[in-house]
């Protein structure tokens, strides 16, 4: 025995739409929260040419139901100026060893409400 029910395909589209959004929104978070963590990044990065700071790169991936944000330098060197095992001493004040991590962790907080922003509107 079957039973008609109506509005199923409305109630489809309207669940897409709503992943859709929910979607673009978690990109957009993303995004932001990448741009934030990577401009304090910057602001740890040691210069002495500018090499290191100029190589600083920012990546949104979406695969799926997944989304990345990534975020690193390109410089040769950079791996090796991060390493807290060598010792370096930096001619600007602000610089710090693994400038890539304190940078994050520094505006984690931040972080949190972006994507909370951005997830709960």
């Amino acid at each position: 025995m079957g039973i008609k029910v109506k509005g199923i395909d409305r109630c489809i589209k309207s669940f897409d739409k709503t992943i859709n959004r929910t979607k673009d929104n978690a990109v957009r978070a993303m995004h932001a929260s990448i741009t934030v963590a990577a401009t304090q990044a910057a602001i740890y990065t040691p210069i002495d040419t500018s090499t290191l700071i100029n190589s600083q790169y920012r990546e949104v991936i979406i695969n799926g139901t997944r989304i990345t944000g990534r975020v690193g330098y390109t410089a040769n060197y950079a791996a090796y100026v991060a390493d807290p095992s060598i010792k370096m001493k930096f001619k600007r004040p602000t610089a710090k060893k693994d400038f890539l991590n304190e940078g994050f962790k520094d505006v984690e907080a931040e972080i949190l409400d972006i994507f909370k922003r951005e997830l709960f509107r």
